[in-house]
């Protein structure tokens, strides 16, 4: 009989991730980066349509990667490690 599933934890500052970003025109191929999330900015997003643009959406979390790096990335470009 099988485990119960587990879930995984929650992100939140701290938190070691893996970032997959999504490719850019500029930057064709996805690399994917680890990092920790140094802040979380889930309280200041605003809706698509409520941003009065099409271009730099905003995105919920920073993270330091392991580089030295800044990134800001939505919920669906990181997983927890």
């Amino acid at each position: 009989m099988p485990g119960p599933e587990r879930k995984p934890a929650p992100i939140t500052v701290g938190t070691r991730v893996t970032v997959t970003p999504p490719a850019a025109p500029d930057h064709p191929a996805q690399r994917v980066e680890t990092g920790t999330v140094v802040d979380d900015y889930a309280d200041s997003l605003l809706a698509q349509g409520e941003l009065g643009r099409t271009w730099a959406p905003t995105r919920r979390w920073a993270i330091a990667l392991d580089d030295g790096r800044l990134v800001f990335a939505a919920d669906n470009d990181i997983t927890p490690t």
